[in-house]
């Protein structure tokens, strides 16, 4: 009798370690673990469009005077959705692509990175204040995540240079049963939507132009039908299994 629940217990054991191998939920698969392998850096800085909301903060000399540029940007969060309870508090880039500024009135900053935004403002301030410093970021830069991961969600970046990958961290990561060599990323450019594929076992996607997201974009985890079919029928079967010791335990004690 304890030959048999010996050998059902290794049983279970070897049903589960066969659902998902470690080779098929490993990334980048292709990279190898003996040398230093480089990759370009395909990285362009975000450009501002119309409808973002910036979050503005100057300093100056004169602080009593030039703070009534900062809203209070204490309660922005950097992995939440905004809602009612948190709202996104900033300048909001108008259809002309203008912020609208005290003292300075409409300001362009669409189709200018935040660098050349912050500057163009810092040189506006010059006029008025003594050597003012500006600090200047999109405060609704977000991104979807949804399908076989841990947590689905719509993620608040606070770093503009966020990748693929560490987007889908925030997220909980990949479930076993995930497609990792067919992530659909959307992504809209110009007017038109886009649909890349990316295969996140490949070192190629460190040269990927999609391994750095955009404002907006969209990161669809398609479920793997064979792996999930495999983890299921494991599943049955190690309920079967673990009634059958049930079963095999109580026989066990009314034995003795």
């Amino acid at each position: 009798m304890r030959n048999i629940i010996g050998i059902s217990l290794l049983l279970l054991a070897g049903i589960i370690s066969s659902c998902s191998s470690y080779k098929h939920v490993q990334y980048f698969q292709d990279l190898s673990q003996n040398s230093t392998n480089e990759a370009m850096t395909n990285y362009s800085p975000l450009i501002i469009k119309e409808a973002d909301i910036l979050a503005i903060s100057v300093t100056s000399r004169n602080p009593e005077s030039s703070v009534i540029f900062n809203y209070n940007l204490g309660n922005i969060k950097g992995t939440s959705q905004a809602s009612p309870d948190n709202p996104v508090i900033g300048y909001l880039v108008d259809e002309n692509g203008n912020i609208h500024l005290p003292y300075i009135g409409a300001l362009k900053v669409a189709g200018l990175t935040t660098a050349q935004a912050r500057q163009q403002l810092n040189d506006k301030l010059e006029a008025i204040y003594k050597d003012p410093v500006v600090n200047l970021r999109v405060i609704n830069f977000k991104v979807a995540i949804y399908g076989d991961v841990l947590r689905p969600d719509i993620y608040s970046l606070q770093n503009e240079h966020t990748s693929i990958t560490q987007a889908l961290s925030l997220a909980g990561d990949l479930n076993i049963t995930a497609k990792r060599k067919n992530v659909l990323l959307i992504r809209n450019e110009d007017g038109k939507r886009k649909f890349i594929r990316i295969d996140l076992t490949s070192k190629e996607l460190f040269n990927s132009p999609y391994f750095y997201l955009k404002n907006n974009d969209e990161i669809y985890v398609q479920p793997d039908k064979t792996k999930y079919a495999t983890v299921e029928r494991g599943y049955r079967t190690t309920s079967l299994i673990i009634s059958a010791l049930s079963f095999l335990a109580v026989m066990v004690t009314a034995l003795k």
